[in-house]
């Protein structure tokens, strides 16, 4: 029998000490306990340094690792369940900013509108214990909400867009979640380096004639796993 092209392709040196790692993270180690120095590390497992950084960074990369400067690298705490459907008492929202401006393609398109309508539009960070654990930008039509305040601050002009946001006559919620990459003001708010994987959650609002508004969500893949409602679904970043 003959191999696919995907099966006759070996798997990196890397990965397969990455595997290895994860067994033994799981089996010999707990939350917070710092692994042994790279140099005992590359000894035990008869590998080259470099090969045992690609691991490491690759583990840190899924949050199962954190490394801390003076200290090591240590055991990360096991993903933080973050409720979708509703916000929990352990959480709160920071507001960024908001605006009223065009629409882009892409936020048109989940609203059913042409490009380059007026919306307005309200960004928040997500706060979890005292960590950015997500952000959250809020559109809707102009046409939707005629009547926002133009006069106010821009801190309380966002409160009055969420405010009337919530008085909507939402009839349905649709949701969908797929694994990107932060970009650079995204990994900002998250106070991590750019590149890191987020789950990228896009709600879309609808009403009796039809969609309301959109939110456009980036969750920490490396820290985050989302639960929707009282199935206990939960999704996260692949391992």
């Amino acid at each position: 029998m003959g191999t696919t092209a995907t099966e006759s392709v070996p798997e990196p040196k890397y990965w397969q000490l990455r595997t290895v790692l994860v067994r033994t993270i799981e089996q010999e180690f707990h939350t917070g306990e710092i692994l042994p120095n790279e140099r005992d590390l590359a000894a035990r497992f008869g590998v080259a340094r470099a090969t045992l950084r690609q691991a490491l960074d690759q583990l840190e990369l899924e949050g199962r690792l954190v490394r801390r400067r003076g200290i090591g690298t240590l055991i990360a705490a096991p993903r933080m369940g973050i409720p979708v459907a509703e916000a929990s008492g352990r959480d709160t929202w920071r507001i960024v900013d908001c605006g009223t401006g065009p629409a882009s393609a892409n936020v048109a398109k989940a609203l059913g509108l042409e490009t380059g309508v007026e919306v307005h539009s309200v960004r928040r960070v997500r706060m979890m214990a005292g960590t950015a654990v997500g952000t959250e930008t809020l559109f809707v039509p102009v046409e939707i909400m005629p009547h926002v305040p133009g006069f106010l601050a821009e801190s309380s002009r966002a409160r009055a867009m969420l405010k009337q946001f919530q008085a909507l006559p939402i009839e349905g919620e649709s949701r969908a979640v797929e694994l990107g990459v932060a970009e650079e003001e995204q990994a900002r708010l998250l106070e991590r380096p750019p590149g890191i994987p987020v789950l990228v959650l896009t709600t879309r609002y609808a009403g009796e004639d039809g969609p309301l508004a959109v939110a456009v969500s980036t969750y920490r893949a490396d820290t985050c796993k989302l639960t929707f409602g009282d199935s206990g679904v939960e999704v996260r970043a692949a391992s």
